[in-house]
């Protein structure tokens, strides 16, 4: 008897899940709603869709149905009936729409790992109190102060990683890299509470895109565990810094935890833990893994080509040739005269966006091109549908980061979406810049490296990262200069 109980569990929670789909899809029968196939009950395509993305064949997926049914078309991804519309005039309807008609809301799996109340989720005043508060730390002018920690930390990792390792797994070193970035800049998290945490991170990023199963043994359910130990850990941090705040020893100045815990709403109260561990982790998979994608990617390209190489390492190098004699490391001025490889990196994540699409939920019955969007349907938008259209991008399947520079034709707006576009759009694209360019600039006047296997192809995890983890021989450039 003991042994049925997983199978009644999973019979009951299908049979409710089943009811639950009916009953929002036969709202949807007299309406409008696009053509495509909603798949099997509760799984719809979602399996499908992922095993594409796994294989970045996610815009054939897209195309597949496009074809068959035409820009606008439904499915059903994580649970929920879901309509794509693919295009610039779409990207605009649902990135421009207000919040409430479309709201940010993710499907069951992000919620329940990211949480209800990020910035992401978000609407009205007190999305704009958070996103303000958070901008202060993300904008240029504050940038420029955290450029020499930054340079402090990737040169120490690195010059560790090569005084211990032979050949290194790229993939594994910059998630390290952006973890610790995030820990020390952002957060100013202890070096064994980062360590603590790692994993635990790692573990609920790789739930957000599961199916919402939540079953002991499923990829959910170990997301759901991971987030509540990170919650565990976190909340007595934020209760010493919310006392060093009252006491006056700690400045809401400090870090981005100490931020949130200091704000206060238009009723003059504080945030709830709630709100506030929420946003910690969605604050940290968000820079965490988003920017340690890009990196990857970096390294990857100058692994198999050898005049985009040739080009990042002598404008690496001629700013070091230029750099003052008292200066001892990189400076905010350094970073902005690296052009051509900020441009090879904003050409990968036009050809490999490290965001595929993202959904938005309606929240009242709405409609687009004559079709109807009933409420409580899901929306999604994707890259692909512009970043790999030629009447946007000329020769779009060529690598080509010239298309960056001085652009006489300029990109329109809704087209090139790396970073999301209007209201919810990533507020740390800037941050990330910094990140990326301090990294490539230590990696490549630091090391000498080889691709272990150069045929290596990318997958997404849902990030796009080489599938092997980019192993590679690694050494000190002979001429290394601190």
């Amino acid at each position: 008897m003991v042994e049925d109980i997983p199978f009644i569990a999973i019979c009951v929670l299908t049979l409710s899940l089943v009811f639950l789909l009916k009953k929002i899809l036969s709202k949807s029968q007299t309406k409008n709603v696009p053509k495509g196939s909603l798949g099997y009950p509760i799984i719809g395509e979602t399996l499908n869709f992922l095993k594409a993305q796994r294989q970045v064949k996610g815009s054939e997926w897209i195309e597949e149905r496009v074809s068959k049914y035409g820009p606008v078309f439904k499915t059903s991804l994580l649970g929920s009936p879901t309509v794509f519309i693919i295009g610039q005039q779409g990207n605009k309807f649902i990135l421009g729409s207000s919040d409430d008609v479309l709201s940010a809301n993710k499907p069951p799996t992000i919620q329940k790992i990211l949480g209800k109340q990020t910035l992401a989720e978000l609407i009205g005043s007190r999305h704009r109190l958070l996103k303000g508060e958070m901008l202060k730390f993300l904008k240029p002018e504050c940038l420029q102060n955290y450029v020499k920690k930054m340079d402090e930390l990737v040169y120490k990792v690195l010059l560790k990683e090569l005084k211990e390792n032979k050949t290194t797994q790229v993939v594994r070193l910059m998630k390290k890299l952006s973890y610790d970035m995030a820990c020390n800049v952002l957060f100013d998290i202890d070096d064994h509470t980062r360590e603590i945490l790692f994993e635990d991170f790692t573990t609920a990023f790789k739930a957000i895109h599961s199916l919402p199963i939540n079953f002991p043994g499923t990829s959910f359910w170990g997301g759901q565990k991971a987030r509540a130990r990170i919650v565990a850990k976190i909340l007595p941090i934020m209760n010493k810094r919310r006392e060093d705040l009252s006491k006056g020893v700690l400045s809401s100045t400090n870090d981005m935890l100490s931020c949130l815990l200091a704000i206060r709403d238009e009723n003059h109260q504080p945030l709830s833990d709630d709100i506030i561990t929420d946003n910690f982790i969605f604050l940290f998979v968000a820079s965490h893994d988003t920017s340690a994608t890009l990196m990857s990617l970096m390294i990857w390209k100058l692994s198999r080509d050898q005049e985009v190489y040739n080009k990042v390492l002598e404008e690496q190098m001629e700013i070091l040739k230029q750099r003052e004699a008292n200066e001892e490391g990189l400076t905010w001025g350094e970073i902005q005269k690296m052009k051509y490889t900020w441009r090879v990196a904003q050409e990968l994540m036009r050809m490999i966006p490290p965001l595929f699409g993202a959904f938005r939920k309606a929240l009242k019955d709405t409609c687009y091109q004559g079709y109807d969007i009933p409420k409580g349907w899901q929306v999604y938008w994707a890259s692909s549908g512009t970043h790999e259209n030629k009447d946007i991008f000329e020769n779009p399947y060529k690598f080509e980061p010239s298309r960056f520079e001085n652009q006489t034709k300029p990109i329109p707006p809704f087209t090139y979406l790396p970073f999301g576009a209007g209201l919810h759009n990533c507020i740390g694209n800037e941050f990330a810049r910094v990140e990326t360019l301090t990294t490539i600039h230590n990696f490549v006047k630091m090391c000498e490296w080889s691709q272990l296997n150069p045929e290596e192809t990318i997958t997404r995890q849902p990030m796009p990262y080489p599938s092997l983890g980019l192993p590679v021989m690694i050494k000190p450039r002979c001429n290394m200069s601190s």
